[in-house]
């Protein structure tokens, strides 16, 4: 029997006069994942129909999020043309964008969602927003997060927390971090960046046990996968003033920003920082570990999904390990044909079980 709330399978998605306003929202969200998140994705995909559109729909969310953190305000408006609201208000800039974000989301929440048959997110958008009508990227994103949001039961406080962890990577806010002192100040960096994505998408794959018990290793796989992106990334975030890797735990190999900085433009890693990298590899499989036990609490249907991209992202620290620790000459990709291997041997074995 599933457990795990009153939601955790799901809402059905309603015929409603907003029917058409949402498809497009959920198309828009399965676009994003499908063009930036291609492990992301592929492991979608092993998930059950109904289930995909909120996860692609959480995971634009994220993506959005994160691209008005990762880019100067040009680049903002390059993503989302339309939005020229945004665009014009006296706050605008990165940390503008994200306290709207926010705004936008709680009054769509607070207003209810479409298959209630009350003021859904759509009549937000076009009482408060002269460009709603435009389908911006943007207001589909939120359209369809807030949709997901009802449907599964999510806590909204997840969100918040996103947010908030999002704001520690804008300059000029109150909480701005652009690097971490010891693990604990980054994994405290990461229960908003990674630990509640995991909580996020939790209620919508549902559980075989109280919800409360699987949050621990959900929160955890977040993590390991957060913490896998910053290994993969260095050279990235340092272009954009940023490290994500504990100094505590680099200065232990004789490593700090300067010699980063100069293996960023020799493209060559130091040997103090390869050994560095390796110590926290290990810190990150660790991490997996055990986050992995959880796996077994999702409902059975579910879990060839999250063992593949589990089992993927892991795989990106083999890649980084088997090009010696480039990671400052090329970025780390998993194959495209080891991805669809992956992805078809969790696939049959959970058929093999009946799952």
């Amino acid at each position: 029997m599933i457990r795990g709330g009153p939601h955790a399978a799901g809402r059905p998605y309603a015929a409603s006069r907003h029917t058409t306003e949402l498809a497009h929202a959920y198309r828009e969200c399965k676009r994003i994942a499908a063009e930036h998140g291609r492990t992301y994705f592929l492991a979608t995909r092993l998930l059950s129909a109904e289930r995909r559109p909120a996860v692609h729909a959480l995971y634009a969310f994220a993506r959005m999020v994160d691209d008005i953190v990762d880019h100067a305000e040009t680049d903002v408006a390059q993503h989302y043309p339309g939005d020229t609201r945004e665009r014009e208000l006296p706050e605008h800039g990165p940390a503008g964008e994200l306290d709207l974000i926010e705004k936008q989301l709680r009054i769509a929440l607070e207003l209810g969602v479409p298959d209630q048959g009350a003021a859904g997110p759509q009549e937000v958008w076009q009482s408060s927003a002269p460009t709603a009508r435009d389908r911006t990227p943007r207001s589909m994103i939120l359209l369809a997060v807030a949709d997901t949001i009802h449907r599964y039961d999510i806590g909204a406080q997840h969100f918040w927390t996103f947010l908030d962890s999002m704001r520690m990577d804008v300059p000029g806010t109150a909480h701005f971090r652009d690097r971490y002192a010891t693990m604990i100040e980054l994994r405290r960096y990461m229960t908003g960046s990674a630990a509640a994505i995991g909580l996020q998408v939790l209620p919508i794959l549902g559980t075989v046990c109280p919800i409360a018990e699987a949050e621990p290793p959900a929160a955890a796989l977040g993590e390991a996968f957060q913490l896998t992106n910053f290994l993969r990334d260095v050279a990235e975030d340092l272009d954009r003033g940023r490290v994500y890797l504990p100094t505590d735990e680099l200065a232990a190999f004789g490593v700090d920003h300067n010699l980063l900085m100069h293996c960023r433009h020799t493209r060559r890693t130091d040997p103090r920082v390869r050994r560095a990298l390796a110590h926290l590899i290990a810190i990150n499989r660790d991490i997996y570990r055990n986050a992995e036990p959880g796996i077994d609490l999702l409902e059975p249907r579910v879990r060839p999904a999250i063992r593949t991209a589990a089992v993927l992202y892991a795989n990106i620290l083999d890649r980084i390990e088997a090009a010696d620790y480039a990671i400052f000459s090329h970025r780390a990709v998993v194959p495209r044909h080891h991805r669809l291997r992956v992805a078809a041997r969790h696939f049959a074995a959970a058929t093999r079980r009946g799952a």
